[in-house]
């Protein structure tokens, strides 16, 4: 390709990330870190399914074959729905738009991704999420007498109270926990927008747990990042795939113990988790929506359908050892709609 070599391909990866997303585009830090978690994505399927190494890779490493091959992958190994997929292919596409804008050569590359269609989601297509014995084993598995066990299980318990985004999670300061009568912590969401969520009384005793070991010298005013790493002397927020990859170790260790513990486990699945699991213990779905920071309470009803379904398919495997014959069972199917309209108040 005239030359393309790998520098070239990083170089217009770490501009596309580092300079034109943010800066050109204005796209938020939540939208930047998800481009860059997909990028992240195919260049390790990449580099595991065709054996080379990272730094040998060029713009080749994006033919249509691959392409297609990175799709069937997410679909079948790593079980993603649709829109995730949707979502993980729209942010390599147009990482190569960028591309091929800075290199008319690379227009191939764009033009095979561009040639897979977009999978067909459902609207109301049923959320991920874990049960509570998942959550519960996960848990169990970091050892909090050692200083990084300490730490992992404060993170996921955090992330877990307060369903916060991953992105939440990094800009969390110790000044944003307030421990009095009532313990808050603020989270910073998306938009530069401030909500305020209480913390349960178990949350609160790792915090102070945590703090004394890692923020000993730290005030209650500190701005100081809760969740840390230190390298060469510099202090800087933990970053999110630092988060992903204690949190999936964690999950594969609770998986031998518990087998509801999905066989992909990312930090965003913890704030599912955490909206459903109040929504089935009677929280209005309106006190939901403002606990996630959703704009809208129509982005929350994701939660309440994907709870109708589990019912419709406890209703269904319950009725299949009974004598009821196929007429009599039509009684307990489930009207969706009504049903939502319902649960939301709107009936």
């Amino acid at each position: 390709m005239g030359g393309l070599t790998a520098g070239s391909l990083f170089n217009l990866i770490h501009d596309f990330l580092m300079v034109y997303l943010p800066g050109q585009k204005c796209r938020g830090s939540l939208t930047v870190i998800s481009y860059r978690y997909a990028i992240n994505l195919y260049l390790d399927f990449i580099c595991g399914s065709t054996g080379i190494i990272l730094k040998n890779l060029d713009f080749t490493a994006f033919r249509k074959q691959n392409a297609e091959n990175f799709l069937a992958w997410m679909k079948d190994t790593k079980k993603y729905e649709p829109a995730t997929i949707n979502q993980k292919m729209a942010a390599i596409r147009e990482f190569l738009s960028y591309a091929s804008a800075r290199n008319p050569e690379l227009v191939v590359y764009l033009r095979g991704f561009s040639e897979i269609p977009r999978q067909k989601t459902d609207t109301w297509a049923s959320v991920s999420y874990m049960s509570e014995n998942a959550v519960n084993a996960i848990l169990r598995q970091p050892n909090p007498n050692t200083r990084s066990g300490l730490r992992d299980l404060f993170y996921m318990i955090m992330l877990y109270d307060t369903a916060a985004r991953v992105d939440e999670m990094t800009k969390m300061r110790v000044c944003d926990v307030r421990i009095n009568k009532t313990p808050t912590v603020v989270l910073h969401g998306k938009g530069s927008k401030l909500r305020t969520v209480p913390l349960m009384e178990r949350t609160v005793s790792h915090f102070r747990q945590y703090v004394s070991l890692f923020h000993p010298q730290e005030t209650e005013y500190s701005r100081q990042p809760l969740f840390y790493v230190r390298r060469k002397g510099i202090t800087a927020p933990m970053s999110d795939d630092n988060a992903r990859r204690f949190i999936q170790k964690y999950a594969s260790m609770a998986r031998l113990e518990c087998t509801e513990v999905p066989e992909n486990v990312y930090p965003h699945l913890w704030r599912h988790s955490r909206a459903m699991h109040l929504y089935q213990r009677g929280m209005d779905l309106t006190l939901i929506s403002q606990w996630l920071g959703h704009a809208s309470l129509e982005v929350t009803l994701v939660y309440a359908h994907a709870d109708t379904e589990k019912k419709r398919e406890a209703i269904n495997k319950a009725m299949e050892n009974t004598s009821l014959s196929t007429p009599d069972a039509a009684v307990f199917k489930v009207d969706d709609d009504e049903l939502l309209k319902k649960l939301c108040g709107l009936k």
